[in-house]
């Protein structure tokens, strides 16, 4: 029997937060679209990602703070872990905003379709899921991306975890804790995960090919992150190339090497963290003549449009293209450019210059546009400054200090170029810097906003007066 053929406005390969983005739109334009996916509803970040992962770290701070009080008068106290409770109830809160946020939103729409199966591209306007051809006038790739696994001698037979660990109902879903756990990665799945489970109690040992974790970042906060860190039990080896693990379900044994240091380290579990793929095998790109880089990410224009003029692609399928990055909001964004422009004849750019960020440890590390090492690659004759969070009147008086904050701005015209915090509530505080920042604002502006005394967004006006002033001689709300 030969396949059924729907006709639609727009097609989208993919669930997730991008897609969404793009069908709601073209819902609210009038257009009838369909989404396929071949997982969960909702893609990575409800299911397996931001949402469960914050929960369990949200979950792990309070089991940290109870037997770490900051103040004098608190004495310790011990918490019970219950680990198969504390995943029954993350499963219960993804359930719940899969729903609330995704399934009942394209149940009240009725130009929104969604398709549950793997989708594939036959021809530049068709697309083959569950027995069906879907025409697309418009179509957008969003298909999202994936753990790596790189090639380690010995992965193959060995069992091993990967950021889908976090999932829900499915089986790559880890439900006993390990005694132990040796992950494979510096980065900031890593690292959140890792802090995560020495919380819970278990052994991490953290192996990063760099010289440091976070290579990319600003390397105050990483090497200030990666202090704090060891102090709470992780061990982390940094410049470790992992050359071939071996062990079973009981035990595993990973083999590295650290310059002609040979190294052996041993734990219950092995999770790879190694950075994430887009996904975009085996769904006929090649079919539709969609071109990709060296990757496997989606080259687009700054319209978001592919080499094939009625194809789009965004989210994390396009990678560092147009200067995008792999982010949940990114992506919804994004998904609604490409609705406006695919469907509605807009010729919206993307614009990526100030996209806020922040990895979800404690102390979190948040930041918004370029570092001091990138500002000096394009070009910039910049200046920055650093300032240690116990200089900020709110972490002195909560009693945490840990952290930093680091400026960059352009010599000549005091704009500020990129803002890294490491610090307690600091995935909160870049909002502010991120809005300056879009606005073209200067390092004076952030020095003369008056803020809420006592804030930790105070970090900013204090990093910014140290451009002109000694900071550690100022008043506490008056310089």
């Amino acid at each position: 029997m030969s396949d059924r053929h729907d006709a639609y406005d727009l097609v989208i390969l993919g669930s997730g937060s991008t897609a969404f983005g793009a069908a709601l739109r073209a819902a609210a334009l009038g257009k009838r679209a369909v989404m396929t996916e071949n997982r969960t509803l909702g893609g990575t970040c409800v299911n397996r990602g931001c949402l469960p992962s914050k929960n369990l770290i949200a979950a792990t701070r309070i089991l940290w703070e109870s037997s770490h009080p900051r103040f004098p008068g608190l004495s310790p106290a011990a918490m019970n872990v219950d680990f198969p409770a504390l995943i029954a109830q993350k499963d219960e809160v993804v359930e719940h905003y899969r729903e609330r946020k995704y399934g009942s939103v394209v149940g009240a729409e009725d130009r929104v379709e969604v398709v549950e199966s793997h989708a594939r591209l036959i021809s530049p306007h068709e697309v083959q899921a569950d027995g069906r051809v879907l025409q697309g006038d418009q179509i957008l790739v969003a298909t999202g991306s994936h753990p790596v696994v790189p090639p380690i001698e010995g992965l193959d037979r060995v069992p091993y975890l990967t950021s889908d660990l976090l999932t829900s109902g499915e089986v790559e879903e880890l439900k006993e804790q390990p005694a132990s756990l040796a992950i494979i990665g510096g980065g900031y799945i890593a690292l959140e995960l890792g802090q995560l489970f020495q919380r819970l109690g278990t052994q991490v040992t953290l192996l990063e090919q760099s010289p440091e974790i976070l290579p990319a970042a600003e390397p105050e906060a990483a090497r200030e992150l990666h202090r704090l860190l060891e102090e709470e039990g992780l061990r982390i080896a940094c410049g470790v190339r992992v050359e071939r693990v071996e062990g079973d379900e009981r035990r595993v044994r990973v083999y590295g090497r650290t310059g002609k240091e040979q190294r052996t380290f041993e734990a219950e579990r092995l999770l790879v963290a190694a950075g994430r793929a887009p996904n975009t095998q085996e769904i006929g790109l090649d079919r539709a003549g969609v071109e990709t880089d060296g990757q496997g990410f989606i080259r687009v224009d700054p319209f978001l449009r592919t080499n094939v003029p009625h194809i789009w692609a965004a989210g994390d399928v396009i990678g560092r293209h147009t200067g995008s990055q792999m982010a949940t909001p990114v992506g919804a964004h994004d998904g609604g450019i490409v609705a406006e422009n695919a469907l509605n004849g807009a010729q919206v750019e993307v614009d990526h210059a100030v996209i806020p960020r922040a990895i979800f440890t404690d102390p979190e590390l948040a930041s918004v546009g370029l570092t001091d090492r990138e500002a000096a690659e394009k070009g910039y004759a910049c200046s920055c400054r650093v300032v240690p969070m116990e200089l900020v009147p709110r972490a002195g008086a909560v009693r945490d200090t840990r952290g930093l904050i680091k400026m960059v701005i352009d010599r000549e015209s005091r704009r500020v170029l990129g803002v890294t915090m490491l610090g307690r509530h600091a995935s909160e505080v870049i909002h502010e810097a991120a809005m300056g920042m879009r606005f073209g604002a200067r390092a004076e502006d952030f020095r003369e906003m008056l803020h809420v005394y006592p804030t930790m967004s105070e970090a900013l006006k204090l990093v910014a007066t140290s451009f002109v002033k000694d900071v550690r001689k100022l008043s506490c709300c008056a310089d």
